[in-house]
């Protein structure tokens, strides 16, 4: 490929990582993810280890559902949540690394 040709990404696709950029920029969405990356978790659990209310944890992973980064199951009454995209937990852990390491 010469200098003067480019490769463009689609509209869409900007779009999109942009979001989830915007996603991993939040604090509680980090920690979320972290957790989840780790064991899979109930609202109630993870509103105990990250000791934040219920309704902000569960704005939070509404969100993150939306964006396909989470997905939930029902276990009786239970409902669990687990990462549903290994891409992005892998840049949140290469993040993570990257600052640990400094």
């Amino acid at each position: 490929m010469n200098s003067n040709q480019h490769t463009f990404l689609q509209l869409e696709t900007v779009e999109y990582v942009s979001r989830i950029f915007k996603a991993l920029a939040d604090p509680t969405r980090i920690k979320i993810l972290h957790l989840l990356s780790e064991e899979e978790c109930s609202v109630n659990h993870i509103t105990e280890v990250l000791e934040l209310s219920q309704s902000a944890i569960s704005h939070q992973l509404s969100m993150l559902r939306n964006l396909r980064l989470v997905k939930q199951r029902r276990e009786g009454n239970t409902i669990i949540y687990c990462c549903d995209d290994n891409h992005v937990i892998s840049l949140l852990k290469q993040a993570i690394s990257h600052c640990e390491h400094q």
